[in-house]
C-alpha cells in the first residue's frame, strides 16, 4: 500500500491496518530474528575457522622463537629482545600448570564422574561410620575420626559436595578460556616482534607498552576490574545456575549431606509437558505474568504522559509544585510504599478496613487488581518526569503549524506529540516491560504472591506469584533448586527474545534518524 491510499483511509480502517500489520509483523520478525542467529552462529565459526588458519600460518612462518613459544610461553619473547613480557608470559603458563595441578584438574575429573559414594545425613547409630550412598557427582576425601571401646581410629571416608564441583568446575573453565586467550596473545606477540626484527625495526620495550595503557590503551586499563567483577559477580553465577538446570538438586538432595547427579533435560521436560502439575503451575503463572506486565507498563506509560500534559499545559500554574510533589513520591523508597500499602490494605487489620468497619479484599479476591493500582501510584511519576523533558523538546513550530492547518488538541496529540514520546520511549517501554516481568518487590512486599492456591504444584505458588517471586519460593521454602534454575533460564529467554523482536519491529530501531 503505498502513502495516498493511506492517507485516503478512514481512521477505522488505518486502526485495523496498523492492527494488522502489526501481527502480520511479528512472523517476518521471528523469522528475523532466527535468521540473525543463524548469521551469528555462522559467524562464529567462520572465525573459529580464521583463528585455526591464523594459528597455523603463524606457527608454519615463524622462527624457532615463535615455534617455541607454542610450547614453552613467553620463549619468542625473550629471543626477540622482549624479557619482560617474556617472563611475564612464562609465569602465566607455569601458574596456570600449577593451578591445574592442585585444583582445576580436580574438579574438572569428577564433573562427569557417576559411580561415587557419597555419605548419608547420619552415622549408623552402633559403630558410627557412616553409610555409603548411591551414585554422585564427585567426592572430597576427608577424615573422620570415631572413639571406639576408648581407642581412636582415623578413617578415610568419601565426603561429596556437588555445589562445590560445579562452581569450582566452571571457575576452571573461566580460568582456562582466560589461560587461553593469554596463550595467544604470546603467539601473536612473538610472532610480530619477529616481523619488526625482519624488517630492521626494534620492538617496543616493556615499559613503553606499559606507557601505552595510559594513552592509546587507557581504555582497558579502565575496564579491566569491572570485567572481572563482572565475569565473579554475574557470569560465574550465570554458568551455574544454568548447569544446575540439568541436575535433580532438590529437597532429597541437600548438600553436603547428599549429592545430586546429572539428569539431562528431565527438568525442562517437567516444565513443558512431563509432570502435569509442574507444567500447569508454570502455564498459569507464565500467563498471569505477561499479562501483569502488560498492564503495569502501559498503565504506567500512558497516566505517566497524561499527568506530564496537564502539569506542561500554559494556563496550569504552580509547575514547579506539582513536579515537585511527584518527585518526593518517586523519592520514597519503593519497599517502604509497599509496606504502608499493606498496612493499609490488609483485609482483616488493616487500617482502611478498620476505620470503615468492613473487610474489603484488597489482598484476596481483589489482589491482582490491588497490585496494578498500587504499581500506578509508584510508576506513573518516572514516566511524567521522563514525559515532561521531552514535550519541552518538542518544537512548538510543529503545534504552530498544526494550528493553522485546522487541526484540534486531540489531532495535535495522536499527530505530533503521541509519536515523538513513543518513539524515544520505545527502549524504556522494553525495560520496563522487562522489569516487570521480574517486579519481585511489588509482588512480594504487597501480597507475598498470595493468595494461595492449593491446586499449584507443592502448593508454593500464589495467585499473584509472577515467575521470579515463584523462583524466589521454590528456593527458599521448598529447596527446589532444579526447577528454579529451569525457571530463571526460561524468564531470561522469554525477555531476551521479546525484548529483541520488539526493539526490531519498532520504529526508533528501524527509522533512528526520523525524529533527530
Amino acid at each position: 500500500m503505498d502513502y495516498l491510499d493511506y492517507v485516503q483511509m478512514t481512521k477505522g480502517q488505518r486502526f485495523v491496518y496498523k492492527l494488522k500489520s502489526f501481527f502480520t509483523g511479528i512472523p517476518r520478525a521471528i523469522v528475523g530474528f532466527f535468521k540473525a542467529i543463524g548469521y551469528f552462529i555462522k559467524k562464529f565459526f567462520v572465525g573459529i575457522g580464521n583463528f585455526f588458519k591464523g594459528y597455523g600460518s603463524r606457527f608454519a612462518k615463524g622462527d624457532a622463537g615463535t615455534k617455541l613459544s607454542y610450547v614453552i610461553m613467553g620463549a619468542g619473547s625473550m629471543m626477540h629482545g622482549q624479557i619482560i613480557k617474556g617472563l611475564i608470559f612464562l609465569a602465566t603458563e607455569i601458574g596456570y600448570i600449577l593451578f591445574m595441578i592442585n585444583f582445576g584438574a580436580k574438579y574438572i575429573s569428577k564433573i562427569y564422574t557417576s559411580k561415587l559414594v557419597f555419605l548419608d545425613s547420619l552415622p549408623d547409630a552402633t559403630t558410627g561410620y557412616y553409610k555409603r550412598g548411591t551414585a554422585a557427582v564427585g567426592r572430597v576425601v576427608a577424615n573422620v575420626q570415631q572413639t571406639l571401646t576408648g581407642t581412636t581410629i582415623t578413617n578415610k571416608k568419601t565426603m561429596d559436595n556437588s555445589n562445590e564441583i560445579i562452581l569450582f568446575f566452571v571457575l576452571t573453565v573461566l580460568v582456562t578460556v582466560a589461560f587461553l586467550a593469554v596463550y595467544i596473545a604470546n603467539t601473536k606477540t612473538a610472532y610480530n616482534t619477529q616481523q619488526l626484527r625482519a624488517q630492521g625495526k626494534k620492538p617496543a620495550s616493556f615499559g613503553e607498552e606499559m606507557k601505552t595503557f595510559l594513552d592509546d590503551r587507557f581504555h582497558i586499563t579502565l575496564l579491566t576490574l569491572p570485567i572481572l567483577l563482572l565475569i565473579i559477580f554475574n557470569i560465574l553465577p550465570i554458568l551455574f545456575t544454568i548447569l544446575m538446570a540439568f541436575t535433580n538438586y532438590d529437597e532429597e538432595h541437600l548438600v553436603p549431606m547428599k549429592l545430586y547427579q546429572w539428569v539431562g533435560m528431565k527438568n525442562f521436560a517437567d516444565v513443558f509437558y512431563a509432570d502435569a502439575k509442574k507444567s500447569q503451575t508454570f502455564g498459569l503463572i507464565l500467563i498471569w505474568t505477561l499479562i501483569w506486565a502488560f498492564f503495569a507498563t502501559f498503565s504506567n506509560f500512558i497516566l505517566g504522559i497524561i499527568v506530564a500534559l496537564m502539569i506542561n499545559k500554559k494556563d496550569i500554574k504552580f509547575k514547579g509544585f506539582w513536579r515537585t510533589m511527584f518527585v518526593l513520591t518517586a523519592a520514597i523508597p519503593q519497599f517502604i510504599t509497599l509496606l504502608v500499602m499493606r498496612l493499609l490494605l490488609d483485609d482483616k487489620s488493616g487500617a482502611i478496613n478498620q476505620a470503615f468497619g468492613t473487610q474489603f479484599p484488597f489482598l484476596t479476591d481483589w489482589a491482582r487488581v490491588t497490585i496494578i493500582v498500587v504499581n500506578i501510584w509508584i510508576g506513573v511519576p518516572y514516566t511524567m518526569l521522563i514525559s515532561s523533558g521531552l514535550l519541552m523538546n518538542i518544537p512548538e513550530d510543529l503545534y504552530e503549524s498544526a494550528r493553522i492547518d485546522g487541526a484540534n488538541a486531540v489531532q495535535q496529540f495522536t499527530k505530533i506529540t503521541f509519536p515523538y514520546i513513543f518513539f524515544v520511549l520505545t527502549p524504556y517501554l522494553i525495560t520496563t516491560f522487562v522489569g516487570n516481568i521480574n517486579n519481585f518487590n511489588v509482588i512480594f512486599f504487597l501480597t507475598r504472591g498470595g493468595p494461595e492456591d492449593p491446586t499449584t504444584y507443592a502448593n508454593g505458588a500464589g495467585k499473584t506469584d509472577l515467575l521470579v517471586t515463584w523462583l524466589y519460593k521454590l528456593t527458599k521454602d521448598q529447596n527446589d533448586f532444579r526447577l528454579a534454575a529451569v525457571i530463571g533460564i526460561l524468564v531470561f529467554i522469554i525477555c531476551a527474545v521479546g525484548s529483541l523482536i520488539t526493539f526490531n519491529m519498532s520504529k526508533a530501531s528501524k527509522n533512528e534518524e526520523e525524529f533527530s
